[in-house]
C-alpha cells in the first residue's frame, strides 16, 4: 500500500489477542505505528505482543474487559501515559453466540450486546473525549456483513453488529466537525477461531463457500474465505491518509457473499 502516512502514530486495538484484532495489530505495527493491544485474555495477548516485540515492533499489551466502562477509562488513561496520544482506534473485540431464538438464553443475549455493542460504545466514548480537543483522529469499528442481512441462528450477533454499525455512523456525524473520521469494516466469513468454531467438520470452509439453501445463505462469489489480513488491509486504508475524505462508510469485505446489500 502506498502513502498511508500513519508512521509514528499511536493506535489502540481491542480484541487484539486473536483473529482479526491480532492481524490488525500486526499490520499497523508493520507500518510504523505504536500499537496498544487490549484484550481480556491477558495470557494470549501477552504471547502475541511478545512475538511482535521480538520482531522489533513497537507494541504493548493492556489487559481490560471492554464490557466494563471504568476499566476501559482506566486502561485508556494508562495507554496515553505509556504510548502517547491515541490517533487511531480500531474496535475489534467481539463474541458470537448462536442458537434458535426460542431457546436463546437471556445470558447469551446480554453477553453478546455487552461486548459487541456496549464495548464499542465504552471504548469509542472514552477515546473520542480525548480526540476532540486534539481535533484529529480516525476510528474504525469492525462489524459484520450479518449487520445488514438476516442470518439463521445468529439473531443476537447480527442485531448487536447492526447496533454498533449505526452507533459508529452516528459517532462519525458528531465527530465530523472535529476532523475525526469514523468508519466501519464489515467482514464476511473469515478464517479465524470464531469462524472455525462453527464448522462441524473439516469440510466447513467448502460448505461456507458453497452456501446453503436451508439457511438462506448465499455462497461466496469470489470462491474463498477471507484471511484476517484481507480485513486488516481494509482497516489500514480507513485509518490512513488515503481515506482522508471518507467518513460514515461501511466497507464490506465478504467476497460478495451479501451481493453488496
Amino acid at each position: 500500500m502506498g502513502h498511508l502516512h500513519i508512521e509514528g502514530k499511536v493506535a489502540l486495538v481491542t480484541g487484539a489477542a486473536q483473529g482479526i484484532g491480532k492481524e490488525v495489530m500486526r499490520s499497523l505495527a508493520e507500518h510504523g505505528v505504536c500499537v496498544a493491544g487490549v484484550d481480556k485474555n491477558a495470557e494470549k495477548l501477552m504471547k502475541c505482543v511478545f512475538e511482535l516485540k521480538e520482531e522489533g515492533y513497537d507494541v504493548h499489551a493492556f489487559h481490560a474487559d471492554v464490557r466494563n466502562s471504568n476499566a476501559v477509562n482506566d486502561v485508556i488513561e494508562r495507554i496515553e501515559e505509556i504510548c502517547g496520544a491515541i490517533d487511531i482506534l480500531v474496535n475489534v473485540a467481539g463474541i458470537l453466540r448462536t442458537g434458535p431464538i426460542e431457546s436463546f438464553t437471556n445470558e447469551d443475549w446480554e453477553e453478546t450486546f455487552s461486548v459487541n455493542t456496549a464495548g464499542v460504545f465504552h471504548v469509542s466514548r472514552a477515546v473520542s473525549r480525548l480526540m476532540i480537543p486534539r481535533q484529529s483522529g480516525a476510528i474504525v469499528t469492525v462489524s459484520s456483513n450479518a449487520a445488514d442481512v438476516p442470518r439463521m441462528f445468529m439473531s443476537a450477533y447480527a442485531a448487536s453488529k447492526a447496533a454498533s454499525t449505526m452507533f459508529t455512523k452516528c459517532l462519525a456525524l458528531e465527530l465530523a466537525p472535529h476532523h475525526i473520521r469514523c468508519n466501519i469494516v464489515s467482514p464476511g466469513s473469515t478464517d479465524t477461531e470464531m469462524q472455525t468454531a462453527m464448522w462441524a467438520d473439516e469440510d466447513g470452509a467448502n460448505k461456507v463457500i458453497a452456501g446453503t439453501l436451508e439457511e438462506y445463505r448465499l455462497g461466496i462469489p469470489l470462491q474463498k474465505i477471507a484471511k484476517p489480513c484481507d480485513i486488516a488491509d481494509a482497516v489500514l486504508f480507513l485509518v490512513s491518509e488515503q481515506s482522508r475524505h471518507v467518513t460514515m462508510h461501511d466497507l464490506r469485505v465478504d467476497g460478495g457473499a451479501t451481493l453488496g446489500a
